[in-house]
Protein backbone atom coordinates (compact mmCIF):
# COMPACT_ATOMS: atom_id res chain seq x y z
CA UNK A 1 0.00 0.00 0.00
CA UNK A 2 1.22 3.51 -0.82
CA UNK A 3 2.14 6.00 1.88
CA UNK A 4 -0.94 7.56 3.49
CA UNK A 5 -1.82 11.20 2.97
CA UNK A 6 -2.55 13.17 6.20
CA UNK A 7 -5.83 15.02 6.64
CA UNK A 8 -7.16 17.13 9.50
CA UNK A 9 -9.08 15.66 12.44
CA UNK A 10 -10.32 16.85 15.81
CA UNK A 11 -9.18 13.99 18.00
CA UNK A 12 -6.00 12.59 16.49
CA UNK A 13 -3.72 12.62 13.47
CA UNK A 14 -5.76 10.99 10.74
CA UNK A 15 -4.52 9.70 7.40
CA UNK A 16 -6.33 9.38 4.11
CA UNK A 17 -5.06 6.15 2.50
CA UNK A 18 -3.77 6.67 -1.01
CA UNK A 19 -5.07 3.23 -2.06
CA UNK A 20 -8.81 2.62 -1.88
CA UNK A 21 -10.19 -0.66 -0.55
CA UNK A 22 -13.36 -2.64 -1.07
CA UNK A 23 -14.96 -3.21 2.32
CA UNK A 24 -18.07 -5.21 3.25
CA UNK A 25 -19.84 -4.59 6.55
CA UNK A 26 -22.37 -7.21 7.67
CA UNK A 27 -24.88 -5.98 10.25
CA UNK A 28 -28.19 -7.04 11.75
CA UNK A 29 -28.72 -3.47 12.98
CA UNK A 30 -29.56 -1.04 10.19
CA UNK A 31 -32.06 1.56 9.04
CA UNK A 32 -34.85 2.26 9.86
CA UNK A 33 -33.60 1.38 13.36
CA UNK A 34 -32.40 4.44 15.28
CA UNK A 35 -29.66 3.55 17.76
CA UNK A 36 -25.98 4.05 18.44
CA UNK A 37 -24.88 1.02 16.41
CA UNK A 38 -26.74 2.18 13.30
CA UNK A 39 -25.48 5.76 13.65
CA UNK A 40 -21.91 4.54 14.16
CA UNK A 41 -21.97 2.26 11.12
CA UNK A 42 -23.74 4.82 8.93
CA UNK A 43 -21.27 7.58 9.76
CA UNK A 44 -18.29 5.24 9.33
CA UNK A 45 -19.56 4.26 5.87
CA UNK A 46 -20.05 7.93 4.97
CA UNK A 47 -16.52 8.90 6.01
CA UNK A 48 -14.86 5.91 4.33
CA UNK A 49 -16.73 6.50 1.08
CA UNK A 50 -15.68 10.14 1.23
CA UNK A 51 -12.09 8.92 1.40
CA UNK A 52 -12.57 6.90 -1.79
CA UNK A 53 -13.19 3.44 -0.34
CA UNK A 54 -15.95 1.25 -1.76
CA UNK A 55 -18.14 0.19 1.16
CA UNK A 56 -21.04 -2.26 0.83
CA UNK A 57 -23.45 -3.12 3.66
CA UNK A 58 -25.24 -6.45 4.01
CA UNK A 59 -28.30 -5.72 6.17
CA UNK A 60 -31.77 -7.12 6.99
CA UNK A 61 -33.61 -4.87 4.51
CA UNK A 62 -32.01 -6.84 1.64
CA UNK A 63 -33.75 -10.09 2.65
CA UNK A 64 -37.07 -11.32 3.88
CA UNK A 65 -37.23 -10.30 7.51
CA UNK A 66 -39.52 -10.38 10.50
CA UNK A 67 -39.81 -8.32 13.71
CA UNK A 68 -37.84 -9.50 16.70
CA UNK A 69 -40.07 -10.90 19.46
CA UNK A 70 -40.94 -8.13 21.95
CA UNK A 71 -38.97 -5.60 19.87
CA UNK A 72 -40.65 -5.01 16.47
CA UNK A 73 -38.28 -2.17 15.48
CA UNK A 74 -35.51 -4.75 15.13
CA UNK A 75 -35.84 -6.81 11.97
CA UNK A 76 -34.31 -10.28 11.82
CA UNK A 77 -33.28 -11.50 8.37
CA UNK A 78 -34.45 -14.79 6.87
CA UNK A 79 -31.88 -15.93 4.33
CA UNK A 80 -31.64 -18.99 2.13
CA UNK A 81 -28.73 -21.31 2.97
CA UNK A 82 -25.52 -19.84 1.55
CA UNK A 83 -27.14 -16.55 0.46
CA UNK A 84 -24.89 -14.33 2.54
CA UNK A 85 -21.81 -16.28 1.48
CA UNK A 86 -22.74 -15.92 -2.19
CA UNK A 87 -23.18 -12.19 -1.71
CA UNK A 88 -19.76 -11.91 -0.07
CA UNK A 89 -18.17 -13.86 -2.89
CA UNK A 90 -19.89 -11.65 -5.46
CA UNK A 91 -18.67 -8.45 -3.77
CA UNK A 92 -15.09 -9.80 -3.67
CA UNK A 93 -13.97 -7.51 -0.84
CA UNK A 94 -10.53 -6.60 0.42
CA UNK A 95 -11.88 -6.74 3.98
CA UNK A 96 -14.94 -8.18 5.74
CA UNK A 97 -16.29 -6.73 8.98
CA UNK A 98 -19.09 -8.46 10.93
CA UNK A 99 -20.70 -5.86 13.16
CA UNK A 100 -23.32 -7.87 15.04
CA UNK A 101 -23.90 -11.33 16.44
CA UNK A 102 -27.38 -11.80 14.91
CA UNK A 103 -28.58 -14.00 11.99
CA UNK A 104 -26.68 -12.13 9.26
CA UNK A 105 -23.53 -11.95 11.36
CA UNK A 106 -23.85 -15.67 12.07
CA UNK A 107 -24.21 -16.48 8.35
CA UNK A 108 -21.25 -14.28 7.39
CA UNK A 109 -19.10 -15.80 10.13
CA UNK A 110 -19.92 -19.30 8.93
CA UNK A 111 -18.94 -18.44 5.36
CA UNK A 112 -15.69 -16.76 6.38
CA UNK A 113 -14.65 -19.61 8.68
CA UNK A 114 -15.51 -22.30 6.12
CA UNK A 115 -13.75 -20.48 3.27
CA UNK A 116 -10.78 -19.36 5.36
CA UNK A 117 -11.59 -15.67 4.73
CA UNK A 118 -10.11 -13.32 7.36
CA UNK A 119 -12.67 -11.08 9.04
CA UNK A 120 -13.08 -8.71 11.97
CA UNK A 121 -15.91 -8.28 14.46
CA UNK A 122 -17.04 -5.59 16.90
CA UNK A 123 -18.51 -5.75 20.37
CA UNK A 124 -21.14 -3.00 20.25
CA UNK A 125 -23.62 -4.24 22.84
CA UNK A 126 -23.45 -5.96 26.20
CA UNK A 127 -25.23 -8.86 24.54
CA UNK A 128 -25.29 -11.20 27.58
CA UNK A 129 -26.68 -8.45 29.84
CA UNK A 130 -29.15 -7.40 27.16
CA UNK A 131 -30.52 -10.94 26.84
CA UNK A 132 -30.52 -11.40 30.61
CA UNK A 133 -32.79 -8.36 31.01
CA UNK A 134 -35.19 -9.71 28.38
CA UNK A 135 -35.22 -13.40 29.33
CA UNK A 136 -34.64 -13.15 33.12
CA UNK A 137 -31.88 -15.73 32.69
CA UNK A 138 -28.34 -15.23 34.04
CA UNK A 139 -25.95 -13.35 31.74
CA UNK A 140 -23.31 -16.07 32.19
CA UNK A 141 -25.55 -18.37 30.18
CA UNK A 142 -24.94 -16.29 27.03
CA UNK A 143 -21.18 -15.71 27.27
CA UNK A 144 -20.23 -19.04 25.61
CA UNK A 145 -21.95 -17.86 22.41
CA UNK A 146 -20.08 -14.54 22.52
CA UNK A 147 -16.75 -16.31 22.98
CA UNK A 148 -17.55 -18.76 20.17
CA UNK A 149 -18.72 -16.02 17.81
CA UNK A 150 -15.74 -13.67 18.19
CA UNK A 151 -12.87 -16.11 18.72
CA UNK A 152 -12.10 -16.74 14.98
CA UNK A 153 -12.01 -13.04 14.05
CA UNK A 154 -8.68 -11.39 13.33
CA UNK A 155 -9.53 -8.42 15.53
CA UNK A 156 -12.43 -7.55 17.84
CA UNK A 157 -13.10 -3.80 17.72
CA UNK A 158 -13.97 -2.35 21.13
CA UNK A 159 -14.74 1.24 22.11
CA UNK A 160 -13.49 1.44 25.72
CA UNK A 161 -10.88 0.05 28.06
CA UNK A 162 -13.49 -1.20 30.53
CA UNK A 163 -15.06 -3.42 27.87
CA UNK A 164 -11.63 -4.58 26.72
CA UNK A 165 -10.90 -5.70 30.27
CA UNK A 166 -14.22 -7.53 30.38
CA UNK A 167 -13.51 -9.34 27.13
CA UNK A 168 -9.98 -10.21 28.21
CA UNK A 169 -11.50 -11.83 31.29
CA UNK A 170 -13.54 -13.95 28.87
CA UNK A 171 -10.29 -15.05 27.14
CA UNK A 172 -10.92 -12.83 24.10
CA UNK A 173 -7.62 -11.01 23.71
CA UNK A 174 -7.33 -10.01 20.03
CA UNK A 175 -8.77 -6.54 20.72
CA UNK A 176 -8.29 -3.22 18.92
CA UNK A 177 -9.57 0.24 19.76
CA UNK A 178 -12.45 1.77 17.79
CA UNK A 179 -13.83 4.93 19.36
CA UNK A 180 -16.85 7.01 18.35
CA UNK A 181 -17.42 10.52 17.04
CA UNK A 182 -19.80 13.45 16.97
CA UNK A 183 -21.07 15.42 13.98
CA UNK A 184 -19.96 18.82 15.22
CA UNK A 185 -21.73 20.60 12.37
CA UNK A 186 -24.98 19.49 14.00
CA UNK A 187 -24.35 18.88 17.70
CA UNK A 188 -23.28 22.13 19.33
CA UNK A 189 -24.49 24.57 22.01
CA UNK A 190 -25.86 26.76 19.19
CA UNK A 191 -28.64 24.30 18.32
CA UNK A 192 -32.07 25.99 18.47
CA UNK A 193 -34.26 25.57 21.53
CA UNK A 194 -37.14 23.13 20.92
CA UNK A 195 -40.64 24.60 21.31
CA UNK A 196 -41.50 21.46 23.30
CA UNK A 197 -39.48 22.90 26.18
CA UNK A 198 -41.70 25.99 26.44
CA UNK A 199 -43.43 26.13 29.80
CA UNK A 200 -41.63 23.15 31.31
CA UNK A 201 -40.57 23.43 34.93
CA UNK A 202 -36.81 23.41 35.33
CA UNK A 203 -34.39 21.88 35.64
CA UNK A 204 -34.97 19.91 32.44
CA UNK A 205 -33.54 16.39 32.79
CA UNK A 206 -33.15 14.62 29.46
CA UNK A 207 -32.87 11.02 28.30
CA UNK A 208 -32.23 10.20 24.62
CA UNK A 209 -32.22 6.70 23.17
CA UNK A 210 -34.24 3.55 22.71
CA UNK A 211 -37.17 3.24 25.07
CA UNK A 212 -36.60 -0.38 26.02
CA UNK A 213 -36.18 -2.43 29.18
CA UNK A 214 -32.42 -2.87 28.81
CA UNK A 215 -31.90 0.91 28.92
CA UNK A 216 -33.01 1.08 32.58
CA UNK A 217 -35.13 4.19 31.91
CA UNK A 218 -37.36 3.35 34.87
CA UNK A 219 -34.46 4.23 37.18
CA UNK A 220 -34.41 7.71 35.63
CA UNK A 221 -38.18 8.17 35.81
CA UNK A 222 -38.42 7.05 39.44
CA UNK A 223 -35.49 9.22 40.50
CA UNK A 224 -36.59 11.68 43.18
CA UNK A 225 -35.31 14.95 41.75
CA UNK A 226 -37.27 18.15 41.07
CA UNK A 227 -37.85 19.48 37.58
CA UNK A 228 -39.15 17.89 34.39
CA UNK A 229 -38.02 14.55 32.99
CA UNK A 230 -37.97 14.43 29.17
CA UNK A 231 -37.61 11.24 27.10
CA UNK A 232 -36.63 11.53 23.42
CA UNK A 233 -36.84 8.28 21.48
CA UNK A 234 -39.17 5.38 20.90
CA UNK A 235 -39.30 1.68 21.54
CA UNK A 236 -41.33 -1.20 22.92
CA UNK A 237 -41.42 0.10 26.51
CA UNK A 238 -42.72 3.57 25.65
CA UNK A 239 -46.45 2.92 26.05
CA UNK A 240 -46.12 1.26 29.45
CA UNK A 241 -43.68 3.87 30.79
CA UNK A 242 -45.81 6.72 29.49
CA UNK A 243 -48.83 5.27 31.29
CA UNK A 244 -46.91 4.75 34.55
CA UNK A 245 -45.16 8.14 34.57
CA UNK A 246 -47.68 10.73 33.36
CA UNK A 247 -45.56 13.64 34.63
CA UNK A 248 -42.68 12.75 32.30
CA UNK A 249 -42.69 14.18 28.78
CA UNK A 250 -42.29 11.59 26.01
CA UNK A 251 -41.30 13.39 22.81
CA UNK A 252 -40.85 10.48 20.39
CA UNK A 253 -38.04 10.30 17.82
CA UNK A 254 -36.08 13.37 16.80
CA UNK A 255 -33.04 13.57 14.55
CA UNK A 256 -30.38 16.01 13.45
CA UNK A 257 -30.65 19.64 14.48
CA UNK A 258 -33.94 19.03 16.31
CA UNK A 259 -32.28 16.38 18.48
CA UNK A 260 -29.30 18.69 19.06
CA UNK A 261 -31.71 21.32 20.37
CA UNK A 262 -33.12 18.91 22.94
CA UNK A 263 -29.57 18.24 24.14
CA UNK A 264 -28.36 21.83 24.10
CA UNK A 265 -31.21 23.28 26.14
CA UNK A 266 -31.50 20.56 28.78
CA UNK A 267 -29.92 21.18 32.17
CA UNK A 268 -28.56 17.64 32.58
CA UNK A 269 -28.40 14.64 30.29
CA UNK A 270 -29.21 11.49 32.28
CA UNK A 271 -27.81 8.16 31.07
CA UNK A 272 -29.31 5.37 33.22
CA UNK A 273 -28.23 2.41 31.06
CA UNK A 274 -26.00 -0.26 32.54
CA UNK A 275 -25.75 -2.38 29.36
CA UNK A 276 -24.07 -0.06 26.83
CA UNK A 277 -20.47 -0.51 25.74
CA UNK A 278 -19.98 3.19 24.99
CA UNK A 279 -23.04 5.46 24.95
CA UNK A 280 -22.82 7.65 21.84
CA UNK A 281 -25.59 9.89 23.19
CA UNK A 282 -23.33 10.99 26.05
CA UNK A 283 -20.74 12.59 23.78
CA UNK A 284 -23.50 14.12 21.64
CA UNK A 285 -24.92 15.75 24.78
CA UNK A 286 -21.48 16.95 25.85
CA UNK A 287 -20.80 18.44 22.41
CA UNK A 288 -24.00 20.46 22.93
CA UNK A 289 -22.66 21.74 26.24
CA UNK A 290 -24.85 19.60 28.49
CA UNK A 291 -23.30 17.75 31.47
CA UNK A 292 -23.98 14.05 32.00
CA UNK A 293 -25.24 12.13 35.03
CA UNK A 294 -24.85 8.36 34.95
CA UNK A 295 -24.06 5.24 36.93
CA UNK A 296 -20.40 4.22 37.42
CA UNK A 297 -20.53 1.39 34.87
CA UNK A 298 -18.76 0.57 31.56
CA UNK A 299 -19.27 3.38 29.11
CA UNK A 300 -19.71 6.27 31.55
CA UNK A 301 -16.62 5.15 33.50
CA UNK A 302 -14.55 5.43 30.32
CA UNK A 303 -15.96 8.73 29.08
CA UNK A 304 -17.17 10.99 31.88
CA UNK A 305 -14.64 13.12 33.74
CA UNK A 306 -15.46 15.18 36.84
CA UNK A 307 -15.38 18.43 34.87
CA UNK A 308 -18.16 17.32 32.47
CA UNK A 309 -20.48 15.16 34.56
CA UNK A 310 -20.97 13.00 37.61
CA UNK A 311 -21.22 9.27 38.30
CA UNK A 312 -22.96 7.76 41.29
CA UNK A 313 -24.96 4.71 42.26
CA UNK A 314 -27.45 7.30 43.51
CA UNK A 315 -28.76 8.86 40.28
CA UNK A 316 -30.25 11.91 42.05
CA UNK A 317 -26.85 12.64 43.57
CA UNK A 318 -25.19 12.37 40.15
CA UNK A 319 -27.76 14.76 38.63
CA UNK A 320 -27.23 17.28 41.39
CA UNK A 321 -23.45 17.19 41.00
CA UNK A 322 -23.61 17.40 37.19
CA UNK A 323 -25.55 20.65 37.37
CA UNK A 324 -22.42 22.37 38.72
CA UNK A 325 -20.33 21.48 35.64
CA UNK A 326 -19.30 24.33 33.36
CA UNK A 327 -21.15 23.99 30.03
CA UNK A 328 -18.33 25.45 27.95
CA UNK A 329 -15.98 22.76 29.25
CA UNK A 330 -18.58 20.12 28.35
CA UNK A 331 -18.73 21.42 24.78
CA UNK A 332 -14.94 21.48 24.46
CA UNK A 333 -14.73 17.94 25.80
CA UNK A 334 -17.38 16.64 23.38
CA UNK A 335 -15.65 18.32 20.43
CA UNK A 336 -12.61 16.07 20.98
CA UNK A 337 -14.50 13.16 19.44
CA UNK A 338 -14.09 13.04 15.67
CA UNK A 339 -15.74 10.64 13.23
CA UNK A 340 -12.66 10.97 11.03
CA UNK A 341 -10.38 9.74 13.82
CA UNK A 342 -12.80 6.94 14.71
CA UNK A 343 -13.07 5.86 11.07
CA UNK A 344 -9.29 5.76 10.76
CA UNK A 345 -9.20 3.44 13.79
CA UNK A 346 -11.80 1.23 12.12
CA UNK A 347 -9.80 1.16 8.88
CA UNK A 348 -6.57 0.27 10.70
CA UNK A 349 -8.31 -2.55 12.56
CA UNK A 350 -9.59 -4.33 9.45
CA UNK A 351 -8.06 -7.65 8.40
CA UNK A 352 -7.03 -7.56 4.75
CA UNK A 353 -7.49 -10.69 2.70
CA UNK A 354 -4.08 -12.23 2.16
CA UNK A 355 -4.54 -13.01 -1.50
CA UNK A 356 -7.23 -13.51 -4.17
CA UNK A 357 -7.29 -17.20 -3.26
CA UNK A 358 -9.00 -16.23 0.00
CA UNK A 359 -11.93 -14.77 -1.93
CA UNK A 360 -13.43 -18.01 -3.19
Amino acid sequence: MNAPVPIEAEQAQVFLPATSRTIVIVTDAWHPQVNGVVRTLSKTCEVLRGWGHEVSVISPDQYRNFPAPSYPEIRLALTAPGAVGRRLKELNPDAVHIATEGPLGFAARRYCVNQDVPFTTAYHTQFPDYLARRTHLPADLFWPYIRWFHRPSQNIMVATETIRAQLRAQKLTHLVHWSRGVDLSCFSPKAPRPVEYDGLEGPILLYVGRVAVEKNIEAFLTCDYPGTKVVVGDGPARASLEARFPDAKFMGKHMGEELAGFYAHADVFVFPSKTDTFGLVMIEALACGTPVAAYPVPGPLDIIEESVGALSDNLARAIDAARYCERGECARFGARYSWEAASEQFLNGLAELDSPSNRT
